[in-house]
């Protein structure tokens, strides 16, 4: 499943929706964190979020790991260094967006009522606590997709370190 689409690599066409969702996922969940006025707009656009990023970041890094043990598993040098570089941010980069997915599902179910109108279902502190967490976690999730998809561009492309 996570090997090979159409014969291509799975992992270098997976990569695309795990660096398109993290970023959107983080600045929705810093907008509906800082911007109460805007929840109701904004709130099922982070749910869904919330649900798609980090199967996109599991399933490019599952792919991932496919790909070095089919073809690069005996690399070496240079290459194996920015392979394992790339490989690193893997594991922080799932935590922190399934940290941040998680964060935000809650902080939409504590500032939703049943009928869509804005509250704050735990009370205003909860709120806030849960809105600095999301946006902690926002921060962390795009730092680890930036350093995911900078090594591996590296390592496929060459360039300083």
């Amino acid at each position: 499943m996570f090997d090979q689409i159409l014969g291509l690599p799975a992992h270098a066409l997976i990569i695309h929706f795990a660096v398109v969702l993290t970023p959107l996922l983080a600045v929705v969940a810093v907008a509906y964190a800082v911007l109460p006025s805007r929840r109701a707009l904004l709130g099922w656009a982070l749910a869904l979020l919330s649900l798609a990023a980090p199967v996109a970041v599991f399933a490019a890094k599952e792919s991932g790991e496919r790909l070095r043990e089919a073809r690069f598993a005996a690399a070496g040098g240079t290459l194996g260094e920015r392979i394992e570089t790339h490989e690193s941010f893997a594991g922080p980069l799932l935590l922190s967006v399934a940290g941040l997915a998680a964060a935000s599902l809650v902080l939409v179910y504590a500032t939703t009522s049943a009928r869509g109108s804005t509250r704050d279902r735990f009370g205003r502190g909860a709120t806030l606590g849960l809105s600095a967490l999301s946006v902690v976690l926002a921060v962390t999730a795009a730092y680890f997709v930036f350093r995911a998809g900078d090594s591996g561009a590296r390592a496929v492309w060459g360039g300083a370190s």
